[in-house]
């Protein structure tokens, strides 16, 4: 994979500025991670009362230049964050905002592209791995140009869920979430380890009962929790907004990492043509590497099947 190898200006743009938009400018913003912010929306006027809200806070808590601004600003961009679509409403799942979110993805995306010249792209609407695959097939970029958030807020929420049980700092517990940012998410319970060891031998240690059953409990919370939320306040922003600055941070600060996001597979895991969540390393150039571990079998089948499940979606709107 090609990495952007010029030098960063840590510009940002943002398309998008309800909630997931405007709190991923602050939270970017108090954490100093990007120093040029421009906000890009149809409601121009609340782009620009979302960027003089973020700008008139304590200066010391964050210095970066936030305004409200045009497509043609996504000239010379490090990093292009797409988060307009519309959200779900209580009893729908991520799919369900297919046609809607296409048809807005799509305009989008002939808007970014007679000023595109250089940068990543995240996806952070939903549905995710289908508006990914989308945008990377009409951006024609190079591979791994075009991400998405993926499942990192599904294995930031399971990493607290195990946490919490095991009575520990999230910082001792690693594990992901692979394949859709959706309900045939795959948790890989083969790797996940406590300090390094692994959580059913860290268990056996210390007394915890751990068994298929709890597992499943912790799987279907996490399923749900993004349901759950927008039932109890209507909308998700937060928690989204954190994952995104840990990848912008990966981005712009040339800081690598890994995490289990969103990009369009050429072959690992036996599946291509399709964008899931994997292990992947992200600097500059967005996915560097997309890192093939070893999972249990049952992993391995169920990846496969959630391949040939979104495919089959992607065929079925061939027409967009």
């Amino acid at each position: 994979m090609n990495s952007i190898s010029s030098i960063h200006n840590r510009k940002v743009a943002i398309i998008g500025t309800g909630n997931v938009g405007a709190t991923i400018a602050y939270a970017l913003t108090i954490r100093n991670i990007a120093r040029e912010i421009t906000l890009i929306d149809k409601d121009e006027r609340r782009a620009e009362g979302e960027a003089l809200d973020i700008v008139h806070g304590i200066p010391y808590m964050g210095i970066s230049s936030v305004k409200n601004g045009d497509y043609r600003d996504c000239e010379n961009c490090d990093m292009i964050i797409i988060t307009a679509g519309r959200n779900r409403r209580p009893g729908e799942n991520r799919l369900d905002l297919i046609a809607d979110n296409i048809a807005i993805l799509k305009d989008v995306v002939t808007r970014i592209k007679p000023y595109y010249s250089r940068g990543v792209i995240l996806i952070v609407a939903n549905p995710v791995d289908i508006l990914t695959y989308k945008c990377a097939k009409w951006m024609d970029l190079p591979d791994g140009r075009v991400f998405g958030t993926g499942n990192i807020l599904d294995s930031s929420r399971l990493v607290r869920i195990v946490a919490d049980y095991i009575g520990l700092n999230t910082e001792v517990v690693k594990g992901n979430i692979v394949g859709e940012h959706g309900d045939s998410q795959i948790t890989i319970w083969s790797k996940m380890a406590i300090a390094g060891v692994p959580i059913d031998e860290y268990c056996t240690d210390v007394g915890l009962a751990w068994d298929i059953n709890i597992k499943k409990e912790m799987e279907r919370t996490v399923r749900g929790l993004g349901s759950e939320i927008i039932k109890d306040k209507g909308k998700t922003h937060y928690g989204i907004a954190t994952c995104v600055c840990y990848i912008a941070d990966a981005v712009l600060n040339q800081r690598l990492t890994i995490v289990p996001v969103s990009s369009v597979l050429q072959g690992e895991y036996g599946v291509s043509d399709v964008s899931l969540s994997v292990p992947s390393i992200i600097g500059a150039g967005g996915v560097e590497r997309r890192l093939e571990e070893r999972w249990a079998e049952e992993e391995y089948f169920s990846f496969k099947e959630t391949a040939a499940r979104l495919k089959r979606v992607l065929e079925g709107i061939e027409q967009f």
